[in-house]
């Protein structure tokens, strides 16, 4: 198991700080995380063994999220109803935390120079709403990674650990 914490902040500014346990296994991995301050959630991902999300379970004061994925592309909510909307995608990405990240990073296993387009199921905080958001990630050297929004112009350079974990994420995230 690794245990990870970050601080953060949220798009009004406030502070986060976070929390999270990672546990490897030849099946995948279980991560969960509590991210606590100006956006407050609870937070718990399964990936099969090629890393891609298979389940999703978020919680928040006043609402919560459940979603299961095929690792092809496909996705339910808890109740079984298929979300078309985000045909296509592999990997979650949660606005409250950068281990979201690690997860593309992990399953893509780019070499120094290459570059990947996805699309994750995007969960936006605090109202947990889920849309699918194009991403492309290209690996700039053997810790750096650019992570780019493919319908907006937000980009930035990620640094990260020998293991994957993200270390900075300028502007939003740190290891603390």
């Amino acid at each position: 198991m690794t245990q990870l914490h970050w601080v953060g902040t949220d798009s009004t500014g406030g502070e986060t700080t976070e929390t999270t346990e990672v546990t490897m296994s030849a099946d995948g991995c279980h991560v969960d995380g509590l991210v606590e301050g100006a956006v407050g959630v609870r937070y718990a991902i399964d990936t099969d063994a090629s890393w891609a999300t298979r389940t999703v379970r978020l919680a928040t004061d006043s609402s919560s999220l459940v979603l299961f994925a095929d690792g092809h592309g496909n996705w339910t909510e808890g109740d079984g109803r298929l979300l078309d909307r985000l045909a296509g995608a592999i990997d979650v990405d949660i606005t409250a935390t950068p281990l979201t990240n690690t997860l593309p990073i992990w399953r893509l296993g780019l070499g120094v120079g290459e570059s990947a387009d996805i699309v994750t199921a995007y969960i936006a905080l605090p109202g947990l709403t889920v849309t699918a958001d194009p991403q492309r990630y290209t690996r700039l050297d053997e810790r750096s990674y650019r992570f780019e929004s493919r319908d907006s112009d937000f980009h930035r350079d990620i640094t990260v650990d020998d293991a994957g974990f993200v270390v900075d994420y300028p502007g939003l995230f740190r290891r603390a």
